[in-house]
């Protein structure tokens, strides 16, 4: 049977067909759509997981995350049991088990830097590919995207944020400040009332993340029980421990095509015990930072040389563009 493609309008410009406005010709009886059922695998069917072309893409995209991130073994973890647990419900709907989608709406904790914008970019990848959102798009806000200056104005705004993540993740990052318990009038706490609501209906099209530090975000679900209720899952994102960032320093360097020489390697091994001890530490952003601080003394230095350079002098980040930083006094 030949299947239509479209939804049937015309088009000016497209060749007439019977019945189209302007053909001239009256439009024929059209036969009801006819709905077949789904066909279900039998009862003494298998299925390989493992090699399940959806699960090889799922894996790929793990095995990324895996790459991208230092460290964060229980984070990575819980997106695994979230993806086995749809790969799951997706193998029991070919056997016509009935199945309802998983409330999937997550609390992501822990302090900046420490991934949670990454790992749900990639949160993102695996539930489009599983099927459970329309597309792999995250749509990150903050309370200044949801919440407005004066009566009328936060309802409009909340909904286009939550208009533009639809069929994909809404993202609000330090979602604590859309609760403040020292003003009542604030506008925020309809932000959250509307958010239920979208939540609520759409939970099985919308993935909504909340993002922030634990102690404040336990603050945020304590006075709004409604929205704790809605948040199933609650992801902690550690520090990252000293080998760690070191690790990630390494990476970020070999990705732009420099090099640690030893002494320079030596040198910011120094300089993170020194930062971490300041304040507003924020684990790989302030790796990052470093890093492109780093690059701007290399080249002063490189063009106060009174010499030709060489592939090796643009690729080598020496101590002395490490120890230029202020943290060493």
């Amino acid at each position: 049977m030949t299947q239509k493609s479209g939804f049937g309008f015309y088009r000016p410009g497209a060749p007439a067909s019977a019945g189209a406005p302007g053909s001239g010709t009256p439009a024929a009886p059209q036969p009801e759509p006819e709905t077949a059922e789904p066909a279900y695998l039998s009862a003494d069917a298998e299925i390989d997981l493992a090699h399940d072309d959806v699960a090889t893409k799922v894996n790929e995209t793990l095995a990324r995350l895996d790459n991208e991130l230092i460290g964060l073994a229980s984070v990575k973890q819980r997106v695994r049991e979230i993806a086995s647990l749809l790969l799951v419900d997706r193998a029991r709907e070919r056997f016509g088990l009935s199945t309802s989608k998983p409330t999937l709406h997550m609390s992501f904790t822990g302090g900046p830097g420490t991934g949670k914008t990454t790992v749900a970019m990639r949160m993102a990848e695996i539930l489009h590919t599983l099927g459970y959102l329309r597309n792999a798009k995250v749509h990150a806000v903050t309370r200044d995207d949801l919440v407005g200056q004066f009566i009328g104005h936060t309802a409009p705004k909340t909904k286009e944020a939550i208009a533009k993540a639809a069929g994909g993740v809404l993202f609000i990052d330090e979602a604590y400040y859309l609760f403040r318990a020292e003003n009542e009038r604030d506008y925020g706490q309809e932000a959250i009332e509307i958010l239920l609501t979208e939540m609520e209906n759409e939970r099985g099209s919308l993935v909504v993340i909340f993002a922030g530090y634990a102690d404040r975000m336990g603050d945020l679900f304590a006075a709004n029980p409604g929205l704790s209720s809605r948040v199933p899952h609650h992801i902690e994102f550690a520090d990252y421990a000293h080998d760690e960032l070191m690790e990630i320093a390494e990476l970020m360097v070999e990705k732009e095509n420099f090099v640690f020489d030893e002494p320079a390697r030596e040198a910011f091994d120094e300089y993170l015990t020194l930062r971490r001890e300041k304040p507003n530490f924020s684990n790989a952003r302030s790796v990052r930072n470093a890093i492109e601080r780093t690059r701007l003394r290399q080249a002063r230095r490189l063009v106060a040389l009174d010499r030709p350079i060489t592939k090796a002098d643009l690729m080598t980040l020496t101590a002395d563009d490490i120890r230029g930083s202020s943290h060493f006094g």
